[in-house]
């Protein structure tokens, strides 16, 4: 299978990588599938490749043909054989950005855009001193979220080989092998594909929470915790540099999480779940300190017959019970093991292992992460008394910093649930303590009776009442919160976010809640051990924002509790449900006005706002690149203070590679930053004009995405049978229901699914329709007038500029064409027809006008990589689309046997890949 020759210089090594895996996969393919197969599936990838790259409509047809007549064995194997290349292009261009930014660097060029460095010479270069961007960092809090929103269709198992096959290609890239070097790493590539080719793609068996919580663990052994201590160190010598004295920084990156603690429209997660994911996240956290002691122990040779220790560091070595009488003479090696065995005595008694540390003592356990840091601190000192600082600024510095930022529990991990169940648990307490009829009063007196419940110590709990069982499932999840804090501390379960929360008294319930465990107190004294986040995610509910802050911050008893916050107060805001509810534009403009709105509130209430964007993967879904859409914030939102949730296959595609990993890490940062120190005058198109311009767009796009999605008779039978919706549950992606209730309405469903779909079929519908039309009548009244100001907007306004850009890679991944051939499968064709019209006209809209507000012929004319990238893959990705639609015609006929099921399940795999970012 070679790659086209539309290459350029740089990009030959990616070229080759490329070539050397098609070469093996096609050899795979043959021994497995056989010749004649491999032959087939070779005539059928030139088609494809005619057909994309030379616009061949004839190659289309004979494609279409050929597709169309391919036994089950075949189909299977070419869906398996494209949908595996699609992967491995991803693989091969994340090394070859790695390898890039690697050149770069020995080339000597300057700092790339998004690096922490660049950020600093462009802070600096405006006069911000190197102390006041070390001030802005010691009250930052920027914080990547792992979610267990399943948009990730590849097992666990896959992403190891995959993982495998980058470390193999990165070692040709790094080392000058010898020929037979090179034979070997050619024979383990082949090995790990053939491994690949004979497992299965598709989990047998639906994921638990448990599942998710070691998945999502995963990213933390591979990545995090190697990559974020050496982040904080470099960018501590950075400034150190800079301001030429040693620079300390606190912990203000974190990378939380919500596996296991997300409840929201999910049944599963429990108290005991809760309970379990700490401990596990905890075990998986020790056992690296561990392995890290175990190391060093090997490295701290150091004997006092040269050097004279500390007599902290001799005393520290006293305790310990192994080989005393063999390293009396190496006091650091009997130092380091009595923290060894201290770790492992502290993990067997707060955490979960999948695998058993070797137990060298019985060693009492640390009681908290300070004790710990406290015997790292004198092996530090007394390595550095002796002139052996450099020793203490390698392995054991970052080892340091690793149990600083991870502490005893690895990740803080977020409780989240919808704001109709804390009512409902409300309302049931409320009725067993013989109060008030709780769903009858309107919201002035709910306020009232929470508040009087709020100030006092009497709890509304009893020991002596049968609650219903959701009841009692929300109670444990509660009284789990309160042990989880008890014994790792506040940090490990710090906030709490009210899904659907459209009140203050939504709010409230949860702090009356809270109170039942201890967790929030207002009498006999005052004490907030949680922060209670409101998350507005519907058109209607970012509207009112602002609204309900103001009534929240007029509470007195509230701005109480906030005092025991550091007067932060977090809002989140919900990307998904927005987008689904009134279309990309409007989403991103309610978003914006919503975070200007706050910003005022919040000086008005001399509170600090950090602001939670629960963005998923896809544009869709709040999706693009992260510099830009940070640095496209309004000004006064950010100051240090973000967090920013990272969905589905997102996760993969940021984290899965440390390089990778520790670049997104370093874009964060680099644009929190940038953020906090704005330009010292606004941007001039970021003023009342141009907000009433977008604020006229975006009720035309409101108005064009709610007739067809709301307003159009079946339409969601057009949804349902026009992409692979309803099969899409059965891939076993995760634990979570596909919808929050049984039922055949839109806003039921889920937005993960919801987009996901419309990415299968190539539409991508949710990221740009509305657009179009929005533009189109704003240019019949303004004419070549208003498109000179949509230009300059374009130009000048970072918000207007990433909203267009993200519109423009969601375009170049759609193909109307393919598209059509979905809208064969809905089986009333005259309803079909009439949908798909009115789809098809409205994406030719939107292409012309981010076309002429870009002034670019074509899209993905500044985003070259992404280009070249899909040049690579699409011959691979369209075909499978098109056996997509062959194999749910036939499952949808009657075909259902297990083999057409389980090949749409490889196109929905392969397709979600060749995409990358598609939930």
């Amino acid at each position: 299978m070679p790659v086209l020759e539309t290459i350029a210089d740089k990009d030959l090594p990616l070229k080759r990588d490329l070539e050397l895996l098609a070469e093996l996969l096609a050899a795979t393919i043959r021994e497995q599938a056989g010749v004649a197969t491999a032959e087939q599936i070779e005539s059928i990838r030139e088609l494809a490749l005619s057909y994309v790259q030379e616009s061949n409509p004839d190659a289309g047809k004979m494609l279409a043909k050929s597709l169309s007549g391919l036994d089950p064995a075949t189909t299977v194997a070419l869906v398996r054989g494209f949908g595996y290349f699609s992967h491995l292009s991803n693989i091969a261009e994340d090394l070859h950005h790695n390898r890039r930014r690697r050149a770069h660097k020995i080339a000597g060029s300057g700092p790339q855009r998004g690096s922490i460095a660049a950020t600093v010479h462009t802070l600096t270069g405006r006069g911000v001193k190197a102390t006041e961007i070390i001030a802005m960092l010691g009250e930052s809090l920027i914080a990547p979220v792992l979610t267990a929103h399943p948009t990730e269709v590849k097992r666990k198992t896959i992403l190891d080989s995959h993982r495998a096959v980058a470390e193999l290609l990165a070692e040709r890239d790094r080392y000058a092998m010898t020929p037979e070097e090179l034979l070997d790493n050619k024979a383990a590539l082949e090995r790990v594909l053939l491994a690949l080719w004979q497992t299965r793609e598709i989990r047998t068996f639906k994921l638990t929470v448990q599942d998710e919580i070691e998945n999502g663990a995963a990213y933390f052994r591979n990545t995090f915790l190697h990559e974020l201590p050496r982040l904080y160190l470099d960018l501590e010598d950075k400034l150190a540099e800079l301001c030429e004295q040693s620079v300390s920084l606190p912990n203000f990156i974190q990378v939380g999480s919500w596996i296991g603690g997300d409840r929201d429209g999910n049944p599963f997660v429990t108290g005991d779940v809760l309970r379990y994911a700490v401990s596990r996240q905890s075990g998986i956290a020790l056992d690296y300190y561990y392995q890290q002691c175990m190391k060093l122990e090997n490295e701290l040779s150091m004997s006092t017959r040269i050097v004279d220790v500390d007599p902290a560091l001799q005393a520290l070595a006293h305790w310990a019970t192994d080989e005393q009488d063999r390293k009396s003479e190496e006091p650091y090696r009997l130092a380091v093991s009595v923290v060894r065995a201290r770790i492992f005595a502290t993990a067997v008694k707060i955490g979960t292992f999948h695998h058993q540390l070797h137990d060298v003592a019985n060693a009492a356990e640390y009681a908290n992460t300070q004790e710990l840091l406290g015997d790292l601190a004198v092996i530090a000192a007394s390595l550095k008394a002796h002139g052996a600082a450099l020793l203490a600024n390698g392995r054991l510095r970052r080892l340091q910093r690793a149990v600083s930022v991870f502490g005893f529990y690895l990740a803080p991990l977020d409780m989240r649930q919808y704001s109709g169940m804390h009512e409902k648990v409300i309302s049931e307490l409320f009725t067993h303590a013989g109060l008030e009829e709780y769903m009858r009063l309107d919201e002035a007196s709910r306020r009232a009776v929470l508040l009087r419940e709020l100030s006092s110590a009497r709890p509304l709990t009893s020991a002596y009442v049968e609650y219903s069982e959701d009841v009692q499932k929300e109670l444990d999840i509660y009284r789990a919160a309160s042990e989880v804090q008890a014994r790792y501390g506040e940090s490990v379960l710090p906030n709490y976010i009210i899904s659907n929360c459209d009140s203050v008294s939504d709010m409230l319930e949860v702090a009356v809640l809270m109170k039942e465990v201890g967790l929030v107190q207002l009498a006999p004294k005052l004490s907030c051990k949680i922060n209670i986040i409101p998350l507005f995610e519907t058109i209607p509910d970012l509207r009112s924002a602002g609204k309900i802050m103001t009534e929240l911050f007029a509470i007195s008893q509230w701005c109480s509790l906030l005092g025991c916050r550091d007067n932060v107060q977090e809002v989140m805001l919900g990307y998904s449900d927005s987008n689904k509810d009134g279309g990309y534009l409007t989403s991103n403009w309610e978003l914006y006005k919503a975070e200007l709105t706050l910003v005022e509130v919040f000086r008005a209430a001399n509170f600090k706002m950090r602001l939670f964007h629960g963005r998923g993967g896809t544009v869709g879904r709040g999706g693009g690149p992260a510099h830009d859409a940070i640095l496209a914030q309004p000004a006064g939102s950010v100051n240090g203070q973000i967090r920013i949730t990272e969905q589905g296959e997102v996760i993969t595609a940021k984290y899965a590679d440390r390089e990778v990993g520790r670049r997104n890490l370093e874009i964060l940062i680099a644009a929190t930053l940038e953020a906090s120190f704005p330009e010292a005058s606004p941007p001039l198109n970021d003023v009342m004009e141009r907000r009433q311009l977008m604020e006229k767009l975006s009720l035309s796009a409101y108005q064009a995405y709610r007739d067809l999605v709301y307003a159009t008779p079946d339409f969601i039978t057009y949804f349902r049978e026009a992409t692979p919706i309803n099969e899409i549950p059965s891939l076993n992606i995760g634990s979570r229901p596909a919808a929050r209730k049984s039922t055949n309405s839109i806003g039921d469903l889920r937005a993960i699914p919801w987009v996901f779909s419309w990415s299968q079929c190539r539409l991508m519908l949710p990221g740009w329709y509305g657009f179009g039309t929005a533009i189109s009548e704003y240019l019949k009244e303004s004419g070549d007038e208003g498109l000179a100001l949509l230009q300059q907007l374009y130009h000048d306004w970072p918000f207007f500029n990433s909203t267009i850009s993200n519109m423009d890679m969601v375009l170049a991944k759609s193909d109307i064409a393919i598209a059509a051939r979905y809208s064969e499968l809905v089986q009333d064709q005259e309803l079909a027809q009439r949908i798909f019209s009115r789809i098809k006209a409205e994406w030719q809209r939107t292409v012309d006008a981010v076309q002429a507000i870009s002034k670019h012929g074509e899209l993905l004319a500044d985003n070259p990589m992404l280009a070249r990238s899909l040049e690579n893959r699409l011959p691979y990705l369209d075909p499978l689309n098109h056996l997509q639609v062959e194999l749910l015609k036939r499952l949808r006929s009657g075909e259902a046997n297990e083999d057409v099921q389980h090949a749409v399940h490889l196109t929905i795999n392969g397709i979600a890949a060749g995409l990358r970012n598609s939930g």
